[in-house]
Parts: C-alpha cells; structure tokens; sequence
C-alpha cells in the first residue's frame, strides 16, 4: 500500500509542480526580428510545416523561388545572436524553431542540408541582401 501511495505521489506532484494556473507551462518562443511574421500567429503555429513543404516542393520540383515562407526569410528574422553579435544557430536549445520542436518533441532535419544561421549581412526585410546558403555536412549546435 504504501508502495502504491508513494508511486503516485512521485507521478502527480511533478505535473502539479509544472502546472500554472491548471495549465502546463508551454514553450518561451523568441520574437522575431521582422515588423511582422508572413502570416498570422495562430496560422504559422500551425501550419508553418505545411508552408515550407509547399515552399520545397514548388522550389524543388518547378524552380519557383518565392520568398514568402522560405527557410531563408524564416532564419533571416528569426535566428538571434550571442553576446557578441555572432548569429546563434536557430536550433540550438532555446532558439525561436528549437524551443517549440523540444516542448511536441518534434525532430529539426532542416538544418541537415540548410544553414541554421544568416550569411553575413543578410537581415529579415532587406532588398538583396545575401541569400543563406545550404551547407554540405550538418552544421553543429553551439
């Protein structure tokens, strides 16, 4: 009995301890860079992936390179910087992608072939800046 007492002691006071306000605490998701995202809020939680296989697929397969929901426009506003201004990769942990993908425990492969951070100069927003190149070997999380 007490076994039992103990085991759901050790199950519940945890899920209680993370609990605010009945609710799990969710995600810290760092704000972009841009005046605003391509899409609303709600509409990009939701079906970013959606957007970027569409992006691929339409990149990939009829040589069509929008802008609107590319991997390179999504790291240009969202990738941040370290202390010295260095651009930090987007999937390090606490990153703007990584912080939601570890909170559903949803795996990153973009970054397999895609830079995880801007080329140099390249800001969200700006009229031809330099485009962010794919890399040939994962990049490493700092």
């Amino acid at each position: 009995m007490r076994a039992l007492v103990l085991l759901l002691v050790l199950l519940v006071v945890p899920a209680a301890a993370g609990a605010q306000d009945g609710r799990a605490s969710g995600p810290v998701i760092p704000r972009g860079k841009g005046a605003q995202c391509v899409a609303g809020t709600d509409y990009m939680r939701r079906f970013h992936m959606t957007e970027l296989k569409h992006q691929r697929d339409e990149t990939m397969h009829r040589g069509v390179r929008a802008k609107r929901f590319s991997l390179n426009e999504c790291v240009a506003c969202h990738a941040t910087t370290d202390p010295a201004g260095q651009p930090v990769s987007i999937n390090a942990p606490g990153q703007f992608c990584a912080s939601c993908h570890e909170y559903a425990a949803v795996t990153i492969d973009c970054f397999q072939c895609h830079a995880s951070r801007p080329e140099a100069g390249q800001k969200a927003g700006l009229p031809g800046s330099l485009p962010m190149t794919a890399v040939a070997a994962p990049e490493s999380v700092r």
